[in-house]
């Protein structure tokens, strides 16, 4: 090599120990792997158990999973969505939300597909010595004298990495770990110590293949999504037709704050065992593809059925020393995932004060977008599931005042944040709205730049 030939010293060699082997968990590790970090998954389950219903993923997502490689497999098990149907108990259509122009705008069809699917394909992705289930976190604390974090399960193993991230959910383990400790220490914002708020309790579930010839909404290419909003009860219910002649269906009961204290202090409440009540309950209620709530339940096997709580609370706290949270919800969980790994690879090293400053920027570039994300959803719920006066008068609004023009607008807003991985390359830009900037990795364009000039890059 020349004296002026130019090198580019390798980036820091980190372990990351990932708490939670759910969808952002499994995202973080194929992202790490594509990075060359080093990392292991925790997860608290002792086999993978095939839960959750419908998931809806559109352009916000689909540019990082362009870059994975992961965009063709998931068309695969997914039809697209062009509509929203509302409709009353009665069957009769309340209005529907259009979304065929979005396509156009967007560059790309909303798609939907069972949740259970998009799991195993990601976790064909991750190498098997790199997960390991039947981990319960019991504790974690910084090892100072080793500048590591150590995790402590149930089963008395212990796990020493660089970095820990929380993935684990709304009820994340490792986030009360952190909690408590940042609260003995009296600095934990009075905010991240209020209950979360249970609006919804839900029970999902998807079933086997059904006759095609008996409900001819499952013959369509697109997916037939219908929600029923319950007269005179606290339900609503929706219907989402999926390949090989499926249905992933949703069963919401609104909570009022006594029930929702209830509900949140049963957690243990999910898989099949727990339903039995709720089943009885909704058995007559119709749907728009012609089944019952009762036969679309009985047609998906009882392990296949699972509730769950919708959940509204945005932390304050995302991260402290060596340990960072990422958000729930499958779309902000997969953002959240790849910033942060963008951070990641542009760490400096791997001593505290450089974590820290990767943490901060991974918070500072997701917060206002998963604020507006919090803020959208929310006010989403209300108008698909909410049954209070005010719910009723918004969903209203929504279906008969909201102009054409302004849903475009709406579309184009949300549609323009498209976060990338900034260390692989980027896929062709699709649809005409236009994209909001994105911090560029400075590492990344390093590489390139010395590559481009015939220098190396140290691995």
């Amino acid at each position: 090599m020349s004296c002026t030939q130019a090198y580019l010293q390798p980036r820091p060699h980190i372990e990351v120990i990932i708490v939670g082997g759910g969808l952002a968990g499994l995202l973080l590790g194929i992202l790490l792997h594509k990075a060359g970090t080093p990392f292991t998954i925790l997860e608290r389950a002792s086999s993978i158990k095939p839960l959750g219903a419908v998931m809806a993923l559109g352009v916000n997502v689909f540019p990082i999973l362009q870059q994975l490689d992961l965009f063709e497999d998931l068309q695969r098990i997914s039809k697209p969505i062009l509509t929203t149907n509302m409709y009353r108990e009665d069957m009769k259509k309340l209005g529907a939300f259009e979304v065929k122009e979005s396509t156009e705008i967007n560059g790309f069809d909303t798609v939907v597909f069972p949740r259970p699917e998009f799991y195993d394909i990601l976790l064909s992705r991750i190498p098997s010595d790199k997960i390991l289930f039947g981990k319960m976190v019991s504790e974690i604390k910084e090892v100072t004298s080793d500048n590591k974090v150590e995790v402590t399960c149930a089963d008395g193993s212990k796990y020493l990495g660089d970095i820990l991230v929380g993935a684990d959910g709304a009820y994340s383990t490792v986030r009360q770990c952190l909690y408590r400790q940042l609260d003995t220490e009296g600095v934990l914002p009075s905010s991240d110590k209020r209950d979360l708020n249970c609006g919804f309790v839900t029970m999902v579930g998807t079933t086997d293949p059904l006759d095609h010839e008996k409900y001819p909404a499952l013959k369509d290419e697109y997916s037939f999504f219908a929600q029923v909003i319950g007269t005179n009860k606290p339900y609503s219910w929706s219907t989402f037709t999926v390949p090989n002649n499926r249905v992933c269906w949703n069963i919401q009961l609104q909570l009022d704050s006594a029930k929702s204290k209830a509900e949140l202090s049963q957690t243990s409440k999910w898989g099949a065992d727990n339903n039995e009540d709720m089943v009885k309950e909704v058995n007559d209620f119709r749907t728009p593809i012609g089944a019952t709530m009762g036969e679309l339940i009985r047609a998906t096997p009882r392990d296949r059925v699972s509730r769950i709580f919708l959940e509204e609370k945005l932390f304050n706290t995302w991260y402290h020393g060596r340990v960072v949270l990422i958000g729930d919800g499958a779309v902000n969980a997969m953002q959240d995932a790849a910033i942060l790994a963008n951070c990641l690879y542009d760490l400096e090293s791997r001593r505290r004060k450089d974590i820290l400053v990767a943490f901060q920027d991974y918070k500072e570039q997701r917060y206002r977008h998963v604020k507006h994300h919090f803020d959208s959803s929310t006010v989403q719920g209300r108008i698909l599931f909410g049954q209070t006066v005010v719910d009723k008068a918004i969903r209203y609004a929504a279906l008969n005042w909201v102009s054409d023009s302004m849903q475009k607008k709406n579309v184009k807003k949300t549609s323009a944040y498209r976060p990338l991985v900034t260390y692989l390359p980027a896929p062709p830009k699709r649809g005409t709205a236009e994209n909001l900037p994105q911090k560029p990795s400075a590492r990344y364009q390093a590489e390139l730049d010395v590559r481009a000039s015939g220098g190396i890059v140290a691995e």
